[in-house]
């Protein structure tokens, strides 16, 4: 059974998830492009992080980070390679804006690897399946030809 609850990136239980998504950040693009937080930067001011347990096993995590116009980042949503194929980076992603829609956030703003580098591909398809939009920079970024920028709008369901 899949569980989603927020959850301390720092934690013993959690660091091999963590650490397994700044891996793979690593390799999928060059390094002054890479965004990656690591457990502490996760763990702290304005940040919010889940783990998805899968029977007790930590098997992914995601995260919010509050910005300042009323929308959160998306950041550090991944699923271990053995659990992957089930579709749970989609129910991560999709938890995590009813989570905000249900806060009152207006959006869910994210960075993510540019065309050219195909480790982003999936991720890129996953975020345009559930809606979101290809705009410019975000909060706290400048343009970079390594990075696309997504939204997804959270108006209020009825």
């Amino acid at each position: 059974m899949i569980n989603i609850c927020e959850a301390d990136p720092t934690s013993d239980a959690l660091r091999p998830v963590v650490q397994a998504h700044f891996a793979h950040s690593e390799i999928a693009g060059p390094a002054e492009s890479n965004h990656t937080m690591n457990a502490e930067a996760l763990a702290g001011p304005g940040m919010r992080f889940w783990a998805m347990y899968d029977d007790g096993q930590p098997v992914g995590c995601g995260a919010l980070k509050m910005l300042p116009d009323g929308t959160a980042e998306v950041k550090s949503v991944h699923v271990l390679s053995q659990a992957r194929g089930r579709g749970l980076a989609r129910a991560m992603m999709e938890y995590l804006a009813e989570l905000a829609r249900a806060e009152g956030l207006s959006a869910l703003v994210l960075e993510t690897g540019a065309a050219h580098l195909p480790e982003y591909d999936a991720a890129r398809k996953l975020y345009e399946a559930l809606g979101y939009s290809y705009c410019g920079p975000i909060f706290g970024y400048e343009t970079d030809p390594n990075s696309a920028f997504m939204r997804l709008g959270l108006e209020p369901r009825p």
